[in-house]
């Protein structure tokens, strides 16, 4: 009796160090497997981020991952010719192992696109009547290259304006400023190889401003803020991109302690 009560003694105190080292760091290797939503095929080389660890990986041949992450954490799924896609993850991906996430193709993406064309008649004078308008303004301010849009479609346009008047400084302020938790994953990200080789390999921005949580609009402010050409801008690859700003950063940082 003795014999067996040693061995159980062992597995509970075995399993509560477990448990209790679990709670502590909340992470959990998830295991999944990545398909194509129409062929339901294994998809290879899926880069997979998860978004609040700032960790990345891809998928083997069978499609399948495996990631650190823990409830509640956002994994963004990229791969070419196919739609982006975010998962949050919960308990049950961690306590079923046959996880299955299904990429659609973008030729499919775009058929469930619902184009409403306009009615032209062919007569200039009545189309022109009929063609909606942008009720949106641009902003242009002495002294700066690049106007800013207002209106429905920009709602924090008047913010940007009011601080590029002051300073162009004070822009940068309030755009670092409003995301510290995204700016302080910037070295994360650079020391992450296998995000390193997804930003290289793109130019959409799209896998960048949600790593960091911000729009396109606010990346290209800070770098025409910290003196970046608009060629560079538009023709960079997002590794660059995420290069750029994180050594606009660290200057702002040096820059914001002299004061």
């Amino acid at each position: 009796m003795k014999n067996y009560l040693l061995p159980l003694f062992i597995l509970f105190i075995s399993l509560g160090y477990s448990q209790n080292e679990k709670n502590e760091t909340g992470l959990q290797q998830l295991k999944a497997v990545v398909a194509n939503a129409q062929t339901d095929q294994p998809l290879e080389s899926v880069h997979v981020v998860n978004l609040n660890q700032v960790v990345g990986t891809i998928t083997n041949e069978q499609g399948e991952f495996q990631i650190s992450a823990k409830v509640n954490d956002t994994l963004f799924f990229s791969f070419l010719g196919f739609k982006s896609q975010k998962v949050r993850v919960t308990n049950d991906m961690f306590k079923f192992k046959d996880t299955k996430i299904s990429l659609t193709e973008l030729a499919y993406a775009l058929e469930e696109v619902i184009v409403r064309p306009y009615a032209l008649t062919g007569y200039l004078e009545i189309d022109v009547k009929n063609l909606p308008l942008n009720n949106a303004f641009q902003y242009s301010i002495s002294g700066l290259s690049v106007g800013y849009e207002a209106g429905s479609k920009n709602p924090s346009a008047v913010t940007k304006v009011l601080g590029a008047i002051l300073n162009p400084a004070d822009l940068l302020r309030n755009l670092f400023g409003k995301k510290p938790n995204q700016m302080r994953k910037l070295r994360q990200m650079k020391e992450d190889d296998q995000i390193r080789d997804l930003l290289a390999s793109k130019f959409d921005r799209e896998t960048l401003t949600e790593l960091l949580q911000m729009e396109k609009v606010d990346i290209e402010d800070i770098l025409n803020n910290c003196n970046y050409s608009k060629s560079f801008i538009t023709t960079a690859n997002d590794l660059q991109i995420l290069d750029a700003i994180s050594s606009c950063y660290e200057e702002f940082k040096v820059l914001n302690r002299k004061k």
